[in-house]
């Protein structure tokens, strides 16, 4: 069904390429078609493309896309460090500096080769809404993950998830803020990732987690509370929380092992929030759609599994496959919620 929601969201890009006027507050993106080699500043849009699946494709900008996209292909390739790698290398002038910058063999870019892209997609209306607000939900599972951590003692693995916010995620979405009015909270991620490297026993740790906490949530309050709340608007994010954990629980397991226990629990973090954001909507899910409700719950209930600590067991509870199915019966299901909510909202 992600190939379906993708190809509906190909055709509505070319569409709009095509034409030129388009509905104010419809989910719509332009393909401006520009390579992005010398614009760094094109994450929004790229990382729109991939990570929220509004591309022409299942297509990744490997100039822009934050590292969680990015694993992806280190999921797909079973090679550690690919992510990293493939930032360290920016910028591409086409998909093929992949391989004659030797980031990856040629063989290995014939695996992939479908899913790169170095072409910036620009989101608009509601598309660009989803986006905003996954990228949020990807800072809030990095923090929740971090805060499990930092109440078991330990510091020097909660550290990277709270640095994660705000080194790879922040940018992505730094624009969006400024256009939405959101206050500046960087300052705010940089100093608590400070303070757990510097003295992790300190008090004020405690209040400065939370005022990072605080910054995220308001930076999603500034979406409309009518739209947080409808069920297939969140059901989008929900997708795309779910999206990148599963490409970070893939990346995570080598060999029928937890051998990245970062990209375990950057997954974990991820299906969390997830998970709480459907409660949020789960009571009118079960009113709406009944079908679809006891399909994605039953799904999430066993999905949550998984990750039964945020210190990964000593082997994983569920294979990568398992992980995908689940996520794409969840997909499927809330396709059809959305698809329907979309056609009542038409009429």
């Amino acid at each position: 069904m992600i190939k379906v929601r993708y190809i509906f969201l190909a055709v509505a890009a070319c569409a709009i390429v095509s034409l030129s006027s388009c509905n104010a507050g419809t989910p719509t993106a332009e393909n401006t078609g520009t390579p992005v080699a010398n614009s760094p500043q094109a994450s929004e849009a790229v990382s729109n493309n991939s990570h929220s699946g509004h591309g022409s494709k299942n297509q990744i900008n490997i100039n822009t896309a934050i590292l969680s996209e990015l694993d992806k292909f280190e999921a797909k390739l079973a090679i550690p460090a690919l992510s990293n790698k493939i930032q360290a290398n920016r910028p591409y002038a086409s998909p093929e500096e992949l391989v004659s910058k030797k980031v990856i063999t040629q063989e290995q870019f014939n695996q992939i080769k479908d899913m790169v892209t170095v072409q910036e997609v620009a989101l608009t209306g509601e598309a660009k809404d989803v986006d905003y607000m996954s990228k949020l939900g990807l800072m809030k599972g990095h923090l929740i993950v971090a805060k499990e951590l930092l109440d078991q003692n330990q510091p020097k693995q909660a550290e990277p998830h709270i640095g994660h916010p705000v080194e790879e995620i922040y940018v992505d979405v730094e624009d969006q803020l400024n256009e939405r009015k959101v206050k500046e909270f960087k300052t705010t991620l940089v100093t608590l990732q400070d303070l757990v490297k510097s003295n992790p026993k300190a008090a004020k740790l405690k209040t400065d987690f939370a005022s990072s906490m605080q910054a995220v949530d308001g930076a999603i309050a500034a979406l409309p509370e009518a739209q947080r709340s409808k069920t297939g608007f969140v059901l989008q994010v929900i997708n795309e929380l779910l999206d990148s954990a599963n490409s970070e629980y893939g990346a995570a397991i080598a060999n029928g092992k937890i051998s990245a226990a970062i990209e375990y629990q950057d997954s974990r973090g991820f299906v969390t929030y997830a998970n709480q954001l459907y409660k949020g909507i789960s009571s009118q899910m079960a009113k709406d759609f009944p079908e679809a409700h006891k399909s994605i719950e039953t799904s999430m209930a066993e999905l949550v599994k998984t990750w039964p600590t945020a210190i990964p067991p000593a082997a994983p509870v569920k294979t990568p496959n398992d992980v995908t199915k689940l996520i794409k019966t969840i997909e499927q299901n809330s396709q059809t919620v959305i698809d329907k909510s979309s056609t009542q909202a038409q009429r």
